[in-house]
């Protein structure tokens, strides 16, 4: 820092300050680890380093597939799809895909399984690269590869969108009428990459062109220099095309439309309070000191506008409030969701919260559950959310474990007897089964952050501690590490105090997810971007023969936090390029002039041990051991190629072996596939309908010949008859 000029030394000052909670440091004390490899590579690109060469990048066709094969009903899974996770993939990469599996269930009615049987699944394995076929291939096991770089939680979303039945958005027959394809632009034989499909083959399903979507190829797909070779019509678009953040809204569309899905598996309510209904919300029972909740637009003493609008749609703009000024102390106001009824027993309620109120009132969470001895419902007190007021809308989330039918109930109570300026607000409340992030991180003045930090200077979270006693805490570049302009850098470190005990070292097995919350305010609509990192025990730091995630006392620097208090960070792994600020700037990933950051540490453990091969009885809950061929159903079956019999069904069958871009079949094993032969077969069979056409149109031209020859020949014996007629 001390070759800096004054003035950056006063901008990275204020930047602190505006950061609040956070730390700013110089860089160069700490190593960081970049998962990437410091590079920000789309699946093509991942695909193509692999050495596959596959339609469009990331597709393997079925054995009697061509590209424009219609998918219909039969290419259609259930929508309860199982799935078979192999050994070779990363540890990390099977927890962002469980989190994919979560934003499908939130997002749709498609739900995954562990295979139990079934006689079609799919096996996600750690091939070369990122792919998938298009559709439910009817093959048994179906193959799709999570490689290296692949563990994004939209990778994985896309190569699963890709398995349901869906081609790339930019391969649509109306295609041109979005976008212009430059094709001196690409790269030489890659051409086949931007056909169009026949409408007649391929449906759009009734959706409008999406440049937001997630199936959409980025500017720049397979170029040949520096110029894109997909220009969209609207200029504006032309930095949205290739999002890999998350599912668009047309994506869904798509995705319900062809499922015929009416709602989300684990979704059950979200309410803004923009129609007069409140979402079938009712007020609390009227009995002595009870007052309601009321719906406006604006409330004396704050907040001034909602948090949906943030006031900037006229006519629109509303929340509840319960006004405590005008209440008596002892006073409260009832306000209940409608009926809602759960299917996994585990909820997270999501809400923004505006305290006006006086330092003593306080805003209470119950259920009101109902079963048999209670019909009428019972309250359970699940939170209390009290302290000062502030003058902002605050995320809150409460954890919620409700079995049986029942009611949010939100209870304002004016406890304090002293004058209050304002209430208590309620707005963008969310519900679904689904688990809540642990820790929120809110950086202030986000916009203003990102422009004045230095390139290369990290602000830091608070510590967080999870729930098995780890510490950590998430490094973020504003403006970027030196090299990556325009970009948020985003890491994750490990912390320790002097005096912490419990914990095991080095650190096993913790997966650490960073989130920039979209704050749209239906959580189904929602489009956040994240990352994950795992802690993996095993990991050496570089050039070192110490292991990465080990204790922050021994592999890492001491810091001091703003209160004065001292402790230790270890090394941090991440990425350079979580984020550009052009998309961080898009969505409602800023608001107020705030970013939200939604931390999770979760014990991914279990991960590591084998997923259980179906037993006999797939709906016995306690999986049965693998059967090998000393079993009596294996002693008569003969698996080739390393195959393992197994039992299914009281009948032996085989399982066989994988490889990173190759695989064996049959039911003996006795088959060979790979990636080389899928494209091989497609050539061959284009090539055959082309040698087919050949023979047809040279055997038509023989018969014409044939046939004019014969109608010259009669020419030439009727004119004959017409001369010798004349001479008579």
């Amino acid at each position: 820092m001390a070759g800096r000029k004054p003035t950056d030394v006063l901008v990275l000052n204020i930047v602190c300050l505006l950061s609040a909670t956070s730390l700013c440091l110089p860089t160069s004390k700490v190593l960081d680890y970049d998962v990437d490899g410091g590079r920000d590579l789309d699946i093509f690109e991942i695909n193509e380093e692999a050495g596959l060469n596959l339609v469009e990048g990331d597709i393997v066709l079925g054995v009697s597939q061509t590209r424009n094969s219609i998918i219909g009903d039969g290419y259609r899974w259930p929508k309860t799809i199982p799935y078979y996770m192999e050994d070779d993939l990363e540890i990390n990469a099977k927890g962002v895909i469980l989190k994919a599996f979560e934003q499908y269930r939130l997002k749709s009615c498609i739900d995954f399984v562990p295979w139990s049987g079934e006689a079609n699944y799919i096996s996600i394995f750690k091939g070369g690269g990122c792919f998938s076929s298009v559709g439910n291939q009817r093959v048994g096991k179906q193959v799709l590869s999570i490689g290296t770089n692949c563990d994004r939680i939209a990778t994985i979303e896309h190569e699963f969108l890709h398995a349901l039945g869906f081609w790339h958005e930019q391969s649509r027959a109306d295609r041109n009428d979005y976008v212009n394809i430059m094709w001196d632009r690409i790269s030489e034989g890659k051409e086949h990459n931007f056909n169009t499909y026949n409408d007649t083959t391929s449906s759009s399903l009734g959706v409008p062109y999406d440049y937001g979507s997630m199936m959409h190829y980025s500017k720049n797909a397979f170029r040949n220099g520096t110029e894109p070779t997909i220009v969209t019509k609207i200029p504006a678009f032309s930095d949205v095309i290739g999002q890999r953040m998350e599912f668009s809204d047309s994506d869904l569309l798509k995705l319900h439309r062809l499922y015929n899905c009416t709602q989300g598996s684990t979704f059950l309510d979200s309410c803004d309070f923009e129609r007069e209904n409140i979402c079938g919300m009712i007020q609390g029972e009227k009995i002595n000191n009870t007052r309601d909740w009321e719906r406006v637009a604006e409330a004396a003493g704050g907040p001034r506008t909602d948090y949906s609008n943030m006031g900037k749609c006229t006519g629109s703009g509303y929340f509840m409030h319960f006004n405590t000024s005008a209440a008596n102390t002892g006073d409260t106001a009832l306000l209940e969701s409608r009926l809602l009824y759960p299917k996994r027993g585990y909820q997270c309620l999501q809400f923004f919260y505006y305290n006006s109120a006086g330092p003593r009132d306080t805003l209470r969470i119950h259920v009101r559950e109902y079963d048999k001895a209670n019909p009428n419902g019972k309250l359970r007190l699940i939170k209390i959310i009290d302290g000062s007021p502030q003058e902002l809308w605050q995320l809150h989330h409460v954890s919620l474990d409700v079995k049986t039918k029942f009611r949010v109930v939100f209870q304002g109570t004016k406890e304090g007897s002293g004058p209050s300026t304002g209430g208590l607000s309620l707005d963008d409340i969310n519900l679904s089964e689904t688990s809540c992030p642990e820790f929120i991180w809110r950086v202030k003045n986000f916009s203003h952050v990102m422009e004045n930090t230095p390139t290369n200077t990290a602000i830091f979270s608070p510590p967080f501690t999870s729930k098995e006693g780890y510490t950590f805490q998430m490094e973020l570049y504003p403006s970027g590490k030196a090299g990556y302009p325009g970009e948020l850098s985003a890491y994750a470190h490990l912390v320790a105090r002097e005096g912490d005990t419990g914990q095991k070292w080095p650190c096993p097995w913790k997966q650490i997810t960073m989130m920039l919350m979209d704050q749209h305010p239906h959580i189904q609509k929602q489009m956040s971007n994240q990352r994950s990192v795992t802690t993996d025990p095993n990991m050496k730091a570089t050039d070192s023969d110490m292991y990465f995630w080990d204790d922050p006392r021994k592999v890492g620097i001491e810091v001091t936090d703003t209160d004065g208090s001292k402790y230790f960070r270890g090394p941090g792994a991440g990425t350079p390029t979580y984020l550009t600020h052009l998309r961080a700037k898009s969505r409602d990933f800023i608001k107020g002039g705030d970013a939200i950051f939604l931390l999770t540490m979760e014990d991914v453990s279990n991960l590591t041990v084998t997923q259980p091969l179906p037993s006999s009885t797939p709906s016995t809950t306690t999986p049965r051991p693998v059967t090998t061929a000393s079993s009596d159903v294996c002693l008569k079956v003969q698996c080739l190629n390393d195959g393992v019999c197994v039992e299914n069904n009281g009948k032996g069958v085989c399982r066989c072996v994988v490889g990173d871009d190759w695989w064996y079949y049959g039911d003996r094993c006795q088959h060979k596939g790979s990636i080389m032969d899928k494209t091989t077969l497609a050539l061959a069979s284009s090539l055959s309908v082309l040698a087919v056409m050949l023979v047809v149109t040279a055997v038509s031209l023989i018969c014409v010949k044939k046939k004019y020859k014969k109608r010259g020949n009669d020419s030439s014996v009727f004119m004959a008859n017409m001369s010798a007629n004349e001479k008579l």
